[in-house]
């Protein structure tokens, strides 16, 4: 189940705004140092807490399970091998499959991953190839089949979210080291899931109207609070895996700071249903959030990474995509008209050139009077003029936001640009300011409510499939 059915498999693919400089500058250097030193303290006296309430453990883990105390281990087991290939329930998955779509993730961060953490990848692409196996594989014994037409339109959806057409696109996965069959594989897996948590599930998950009427009163009741919209990577948990499952969440969020796609990343390690679409949760108020993850989003900025926060049954990583007030107008929601005039640089332009030609053009845009003048002036200078119309603030850049806010219809922007894609203005035509936004239907609020269900039994499904599921590794 996702909230949404456009499939934008590679389109998240897109390197996310590294953030650990904009992060960075929010803590002064002796505060920094502060911090980190009363961090390594404590995470020192947890450890030795830890240690001593995991001897506790460790002995009624052994009672339970009826252990002997002086333990012989008859083999080797070494951690350092790590398996490569798999045949689940006599499906095989072969190195081929775990390089090909671990490839998509290596594009997706541009190509940088370090040595250790593609070996780190590897294996969590294999866990989630075997899981995608066992989800077709369940849906298949429900007689719950995806027609390949249907895979194949997905497919031409996702190349021409690219500008490609299905032949171009083949092209380019395998220059990334990639495949069509990777991204069509992917494809059936979240169709056949999705479908069968429909038949096998949904039907099953109730919300009453009492507990819509009880959401709905306290959005009314926060009008003028925050709400986000939120991304999310969940990763699921257990008491004996629980150290696990954080290092690797740690990790996860290393690359993304590093300038990786939190996107492609919440799309191949996610396990809630929001992965098909990168981790998008949309826009969320506190109150629809757990706890833990509500605190977390009332403490981030816009473009911030927080985690990995313990929830219910697994480990959260939240990053906050954008921020406004819940049921207010929001000026960054005002459509806007635009004229842009544009200057391009032949190939050798030296940055001295470069410069002259830019304040020229900038002296030219001064004494404009409106947008009427905008198509003279641009035939006169030799720039190219565009029209942009139903432009929302909110999906422009940051940098532009709060300058395009305070101008008069009539004036432009300063020039902005570079040596390689030019410089340009814009110059603001017009403007539809934003009205208060009314709080959500009874239906989306329910339909939210049970998505959250559907997926909570979704990941109790899995993990039975998981526990019944013959599995060779090779």
């Amino acid at each position: 189940m996702t909230r949404r059915t456009v499939w934008r498999v590679l389109s998240t693919m897109q390197p996310a705004i590294p953030l650990s400089n904009r992060m960075s500058r929010t803590i002064g250097s002796g505060a920094r140092t502060l911090l980190l030193s009363t961090a390594a303290l404590a995470m020192t006296l947890s450890g030795a807490i830890a240690q001593t309430a995991g001897d506790d453990d460790d002995a009624i883990a052994a009672q339970q399970l009826n252990l002997p105390q002086d333990l012989t281990v008859f083999g080797k087991s070494d951690p350092n091998v790590r398996k490569a290939t798999a045949i689940v329930n006599s499906r095989i998955i072969t190195g081929t499959d775990v390089d090909q779509r671990l490839a998509l993730i290596i594009a997706a961060n541009g190509g940088k991953v370090p040595d250790e953490e593609k070996e780190r990848l590897r294996v969590q692409v294999l866990r989630n190839l075997i899981d995608e196996t066992l989800q077709i594989q369940e849906a298949a014994a429900n007689d719950i089949r995806v027609p390949a037409e249907e895979i194949n339109q997905s497919y031409e959806r996702v190349a021409a979210n690219f500008r490609q057409s299905p032949a171009q696109f083949d092209q380019y996965l395998r220059a990334q080291g990639s495949s069509a069959a990777s991204i069509k594989r992917q494809i059936e897996g979240e169709l056949a899931w999705s479908r069968l948590l429909r038949r096998n599930i949904q039907p099953f998950v109730n919300v009453s109207e009492e507990e819509v009427k009880s959401v709905v009163d306290r959005l009314n009741a926060a009008k003028g609070s925050d709400e986000f919209r939120i991304g999310e990577i969940y990763l699921s948990s257990t008491p004996e895996n629980t150290a696990q499952i954080e290092s690797n969440a740690r990790n996860i969020i290393e690359q993304i700071k590093q300038g990786g796609s939190f996107q492609a990343y919440a799309r191949q390690f996610s396990e809630a249903s929001t992965a098909a679409v990168g981790g998008d949760l949309g826009w969320v108020r506190p109150a629809q959030l757990p706890d833990a993850l509500a605190q977390a989003a009332h403490e981030m900025q816009v473009g911030q990474l927080a985690g990995p926060i313990a929830v219910p049954g697994g480990m959260s990583i939240l990053y906050v995509m954008d921020k406004r007030k819940v049921l207010t107008a929001d000026p960054r929601d005002s459509l806007l008209s635009l004229k842009q005039l544009s200057i391009s640089f032949p190939a050798g332009t030296t940055k001295e050139q470069a410069s002259q030609k830019a304040g020229a053009f900038a002296d030219a845009i001064k004494d404009i009077k409106g947008c009427g003048q905008a198509n003279e002036l641009g035939a006169k200078i030799g720039a190219d003029v565009i029209d942009n119309d139903n432009v929302k603030v909110r999906d422009l850049p940051p940098q532009l936001q709060d300058i395009l806010l305070g101008l008069q219809i009539g004036e432009a922007t300063p020039p902005f640009g570079s040596i390689n894609e030019g410089v340009r203005v814009l110059i603001l035509c017009g403007r539809d300011d934003a009205s208060a936004g009314g709080a959500p239907s009874a239906d989306q609020i329910m339909a939210q409510m049970e998505e959250e269900r559907v997926n909570k039994r979704a990941r109790i499904y899995l993990r039975d499939l998981r526990r019944d599921a013959i599995i060779e590794y090779n």
